[in-house]
């Protein structure tokens, strides 16, 4: 029952903060007691040891080097044998410094309290306790004893029924490092300015203070001034990057979620949507736009100021509310390149992928060329029958296939050479308005209705035409087994070049098939899935285009035009 109270990331308490709590809390009886005591090891080990459970710089799982266990192994012993108020003021700079760097680096506002709260109580004991010791003043704070020995430590006490930060992302923050060394700094120049002003003026400690403190004041107005001025020359932050080239993010840690997006992601359509959030969430970016061969997109807000960026086939354009300094500038090149290269890497997988389905393709064609043979010479030997059979009764159906089946014999013989040659590809000229004659010969027996506006009199490559139509045709035909109800139409207009039309009036085409069609295979219920995909490249390549101008209930029209 008290295991789930406890739990990181979920129940009541959080682990992570009570851990916190506990050591400022041990850090505090630690400092009440003085130095010197029979406690103080006991104490100084206990509180070294919640910090070892909560620091944010050695991960859990990480294996510690023999030069890590070194330094903590020589820090403990100079803080166990070696403790003196000057230690102690140091080691409590860089607690504030390693809290404070946690308030920069967490995004969520809720995980922040527990921060602020814990830099506040260490800036407190510094500033109440720990610098008048230093001083010899802690005569003049007699008042505040109280307020310090009994009130303050409420402050680690809530501390631990605040959210930590792993609950709001599910992951441990980030440690800034510019933000941690900059609160590093100011603490150690608080405490030895102090000890500088006391020891030239032998002022009183609240003065001291107060020097102090506005002369950190001045110094930090004029640094911003300079970094970022209002008019004049563009400022020192134009020259070194606010984050330097980390821009608050461990490159590490982006690389590792992109290499993972290239696992999880299927295509690279996927890929890039799902990067495009990844890098969204940098606290600097406001908006995105790209353009890939795989279709373009937005996310975001558009500000002021932008960064375009090439490679290969990736564009980005990235949206920021910060002037975009040169160190930024180099930073954003090294992140679109490493998506384009992620990029063309799906792209490459797919094309692969591609390849490896054709190729399986043309080997089952190849497999099949023998039974393709002895299937023309059955067909021969029909036609060859039916050319000689004189029946009164059956003059009429003799008549049809005296006539069609040497047609299919050749088709069906040219189909056999291209499977066993399926890089060459064959044309076929002849009159458009013949081609269109046989086309509806062919399919009389179908109830399909045959709309002629013009036909002009030009050459065709009927090679080209009988395979788009026939893919067209049968897919209809097939839909209308499954409803009797479906009607379908060709229409051809060839006034100032060919324009062919097939429509029925069926159920549309899944939105994922339609998006897809002509550009891959797709899946198919009754064959490979690759009929229209095939005629749409070979159309290409005749300077054809075949589209789909309509998906819609009761409305699904192909055309194929002269490109």
């Amino acid at each position: 029952m008290i295991a789930p109270l406890f739990n990181k990331h979920t129940g009541f308490f959080s682990r992570h903060q009570w851990e916190l709590s506990l050591m400022l809390l041990s850090l505090h009886a630690l400092l009440i007691n003085g130095l010197g005591n029979s406690l103080q090891t006991a104490l100084i080990i206990c509180h070294l040891g919640f910090f070892l459970l909560w620091q944010p710089v050695l991960h859990t799982k990480d294996k510690l080097s023999i030069r890590s266990i070194l330094l903590l192994v020589a820090a403990g012993i100079v803080m166990v044998f070696f403790l003196s108020w000057w230690v102690i003021a140091f080691w409590l700079c860089a607690l504030f410094a390693l809290l404070g760097g946690r308030v920069f680096s967490t995004q969520a506002k809720s995980a922040r309290l527990g921060y602020l709260l814990a830099a506040s109580y260490l800036v407190g004991v510094l500033l109440m306790w720990v610098v008048p010791k230093l001083l010899n003043t802690s005569a003049e704070l007699e008042a505040a004893k109280f307020l310090i020995e009994y009130l303050l430590p409420l402050i680690p006490i809530g501390i631990g029924f605040t959210k930590a930060a792993e609950e709001e992302s599910g992951q441990p923050p980030i440690l800034d490092f510019f933000y941690t060394l900059l609160l590093l700094m100011l603490a150690v120049i608080l405490v030895l300015g102090s000890f500088a002003i006391q020891a030239s003026s032998q002022a009183m400690y609240g003065e001291i203070l107060v020097k102090t403190l506005l002369g950190l004041a001045i110094a930090l107005a004029g640094i911003s001034l300079l970094w970022n001025p209002r008019a004049g020359f563009s400022g020192v932050g134009q020259l070194l990057s606010r984050y330097l080239l980390s821009v608050g993010l461990p490159f590490e840690q982006w690389i590792r979620n992109i290499a993972e997006l290239g696992e999880s992601t299927s295509n690279a359509g996927e890929f890039t949507n799902a990067a495009m959030k990844e890098l969204l969430t940098l606290p600097w970016v406001t908006g995105l736009k790209w353009d890939t061969l795989d279709g373009n997109g937005e996310l975001g807000e558009q500000e002021k100021y932008q960064a375009n960026l090439d490679f290969y086939d990736f564009h980005l354009t990235i949206f920021s509310k910060l002037p975009l300094t040169p160190a930024l500038t180099i930073h954003l090149k090294l992140l679109s390149q490493i998506l384009g290269e992620f990029y063309e890497a799906k792209r490459r997988e797919e094309t692969l992928r591609q390849t490896v389905y054709m190729q399986a393709i043309y080997e089952t064609g190849s497999r099949l060329t023998h039974d393709i043979k002895n299937l023309v010479q059955s067909m021969s030997a029909l036609c060859g029958a039916a050319e000689q059979a004189q029946e009164a009764d059956s003059e009429r159906l003799l008549a049809l296939f005296r006539k069609q089946l040497p047609l299919l014999n050749q088709r069906l013989a040219r189909t056999l050479e291209k499977l066993e040659t399926p890089n060459k590809e064959s044309s076929r000229f002849a009159k458009l308005s013949s081609w269109w004659n046989a086309l509806r010969e062919r399919y009389a027996e179908h109830y399909i209705s045959f709309v002629t506006t013009e036909i002009a009199k030009t050459d065709v490559d009927v090679e080209l035409l009988d395979s788009v139509l026939e893919n067209l045709l049968q897919n209809a035909i097939e839909k209308r087994k499954m409803d009797t109800s479906i009607a379908i139409s060709v229409e051809i207009t060839a006034v100032q070049g060919v324009t062919i039309e097939v429509t029925d009036t069926g159920k549309p085409m899944p939105k994922h098939v339609a998006e897809h069609l002509f550009k891959k295979q797709v899946s198919s219920e009754n064959g490979l899935g690759v009929g229209l995909y095939h005629a749409g490249k070979q159309a290409q390549q005749s300077g054809y285009e075949l589209s789909l101008i309509d998906n819609r209930q009761g409305t699904v029209r192909f055309r194929l035009n002269k490109a």
